[in-house]
């Protein structure tokens, strides 16, 4: 995974730290690319020793859903539709955790996270909602004039509108302490624009050329 510099990301990035009486809140934008390159090659080779890329594990209900992530074992080996169903190819999986592992390293290792720790959340527009209230209870009314420029550079990165989202819960809120974080993964393509290198496993039509973004 590589960090892609963005000045409008760093911009906004010192408006998303804040000291709130005894909290000291660190918010950060971040995009990668998910080309592989030393560390990941090595680790990517061990995920692989569990399953193959193109096979696909479970994920956790999306939020927006209201069911516990707990409940997901049930309808595992199940043929049920819905939000239980939902899933993702194990090559996407290693994107999502290499994406974590590498914004907060040294601190947190998130290399043995699991499938049912992530969710796809279907609704732009909840994600949104959401994002936008936790920021908002964290920068208070500096928030209203950052909203409409933070959205902005996320869009002109990664266009929202054509991306899977997913969230996490790879770790407590004891071990989080008091840090937001939107992590951005983007795929970086190739010279000529002809598909991506070490994007998304092309497993279906809903994962072919779509950009991971993961949201905790």
């Amino acid at each position: 995974m590589k960090l892609l510099e963005n000045s409008s990301f760093e911009a906004i990035n010192s408006q998303l730290t804040v000291e709130t009486g005894d909290a000291h809140i660190i918010g950060r934008i971040e995009s990668y690319s998910c080309k592989m390159a030393g560390d990941d090659k090595h680790m990517f080779k061990q995920f692989c020793q569990e399953g193959q890329p193109h096979v696909l594990e479970a994920l956790s209900p999306p939020q927006t859903s209201g069911l516990s992530p707990s409940r997901l074992s049930k309808s595992q080996g199940g043929e049920d539709e819905g939000p239980l169903s939902d899933k993702c190819s194990r090559k996407t999986l290693f994107y999502l955790i290499a994406t974590l592992n590498e914004s907060f390293r040294p601190d947190y290792d998130f290399s043995t996270a699991r499938s049912h720790e992530f969710s796809r959340e279907p609704s732009l527009s909840w994600v949104v909602n959401a994002v936008n209230c936790s920021l908002f209870s964290a920068v208070r009314e500096d928030f209203k004039a950052l909203k409409p420029q933070l959205w902005n550079a996320v869009d002109e990165e990664i266009c929202l509108a054509e991306c899977d989202i997913y969230s996490g819960s790879t770790y407590t809120s004891s071990e989080a302490g008091n840090e937001l974080d939107m992590e951005l993964g983007e795929e970086e393509e190739e010279s000529g624009g002809g598909g991506s290198e070490g994007g998304p496993e092309e497993t279906s039509a809903v994962e072919e050329d779509r950009v991971p973004v993961v949201c905790m």
